[in-house]
């Protein structure tokens, strides 16, 4: 990756390296190892500005270069320990501490070990030359001397950037984390999004393939019975009337799902308006339920609402003719059971259908948890039943049922 080089870290180094160096001989005063500091213009004093401002040039590069340049800048201090030994050595560290910190923050410490190791060797090495060039004995000592002394100069920036580094690793995990949770909720919401869509698209549907086909149909019927049989017509009229009240019905109670202050009618309410408007239009069927149910929710509700209208529905299709019964019950404290069923039928089948209707129920029970089950009875008949689970607080809906429908 490409990095901008440090222009202000190589100008503060090289300004505190070259400001030491003149200062120190100030600062010494008569200290008898002031004689041993080079004066300002002497050519020690020279060698050694030379080596902190080119190690400070060093500097400004050692984040792109690191492998080349971190041994680059301990590479000057043996020569200047050769040929300028003396106590403004130590200058040269100035420069070596933010190297090695800005090294660590731009590669990968397993990738930077051996500069690391290189780094470290070459300052120790230096030490000692520059030990022993200013009158001090070689010895075992003055080299633990000189390693403990690299390992200063290396292992503190390093350690103090192995620091830094984690911490903006974690900093930056952190900010990983929080995108791919937000991503991960845009697609969550984007899912429900589209399933919600495809939910009011399927109702919206099946409010037309149970009510507009129908009205179709008697006022088709209407046209041809207008002239030849007026009370036929009437009634067929009377029915078109009913089964347009019957849309609204149904379109107000989608779009009151939308609503927090719509007001929801009970399950024995729904059920009663759907067994009326079968008889409408020539169905038989019964209703039994308790006087007093509980209610399972706006949407467990409309869930039971549909299952109910597609079962009649299907029964009219498929079993023209034949007795249908809707029973309402409640199985202990968290579960109401609806159940459809239609006997045999009276008059020749239409035919298989597609098998939607069937895959509508199971796909609106699965989203409010509840249980459905469907399937030939021994009388030759049919069967849907669909168990809700009472997962909002109950609403008593007491009183009896819509006279004419027990």
């Amino acid at each position: 990756m490409h990095r901008p080089p440090n222009p202000v870290t190589a100008v503060v180094s090289g300004l505190v390296a070259v400001g030491l160096l003149l200062l120190l001989p100030v600062l010494a005063g008569p200290d008898p190892e002031a004689a041993a500091l080079p004066r300002p213009g002497s050519p020690g004093w020279t060698a050694v500005a030379v080596v902190v401002l080119g190690q400070a040039v060093a500097v400004a590069w050692v984040r792109r270069l690191p492998l080349v340049l971190l041994p680059g800048l301990t590479a000057l201090l043996l020569p200047l320990a050769l040929l300028a030994p003396g106590p403004a050595f130590s200058l040269t560290a100035v420069a070596v501490l933010p190297g090695v910190f800005l090294a660590v923050l731009a590669r990968d410490l397993r990738r930077l070990w051996p500069a690391l190791a290189g780094t470290a060797l070459l300052v120790a090495v230096a030490t000692l030359v520059n030990q022993v060039g200013s009158g001090s004995a070689a010895s075992v000592g003055l080299a633990i001397a000189a390693v403990a002394q690299a390992a200063l100069v290396v292992g503190l920036p390093l350690l103090f950037g192995l620091v830094v580094a984690a911490r903006r690793d974690a900093e930056e995990a952190r900010r990983q984390e929080v995108r791919a949770v937000l991503g991960e909720q845009e697609a969550l919401l984007a899912a429900a999004i589209s399933r919600q869509r495809t939910a009011l698209s399927r109702e919206l549907h099946d409010i037309a393939a149970h009510h507009m086909s129908g009205i179709a149909l008697m006022a088709a019927a209407i046209g041809r019975q207008v002239d030849t049989d007026p009370e036929a017509a009437k009634r067929s009229a009377q029915q078109v009337r009913e089964q347009s009240r019957a849309v609204l019905d149904d379109l107000r109670r989608l779009v009151g799902l939308l609503r927090e202050d719509a007001d929801a009618d009970g399950p024995v309410e729904n059920v009663a308006a759907l067994v009326r408007t079968y008889r409408t239009v020539g169905g038989g069927v019964e209703l039994s339920a308790p006087d007093e149910i509980p209610e399972p929710g706006p949407l467990a509700g409309l869930v039971a609402h549909r299952m109910v209208q597609e079962s009649l529905a299907n029964a009219r299709s498929h079993a023209p003719g034949a007795r249908c019964a809707v029973r309402i019950e409640r199985l202990g404290d968290d579960r109401l059971a609806i159940t459809v069923h239609n006997g045999p039928s009276a008059d020749p089948d239409a035919g298989p259908g597609g098998g939607f209707g069937l895959i509508g129920m199971r796909e609106r029970a699965r989203l409010v948890g509840a249980e459905l089950t469907y399937g030939s009875t021994p009388d030759g008949g049919w069967e849907v039943r669909l168990t809700v689970p009472l997962t909002d607080a109950p609403a008593r809906v007491g009183g009896p049922l819509p006279e004419g429908l027990a």
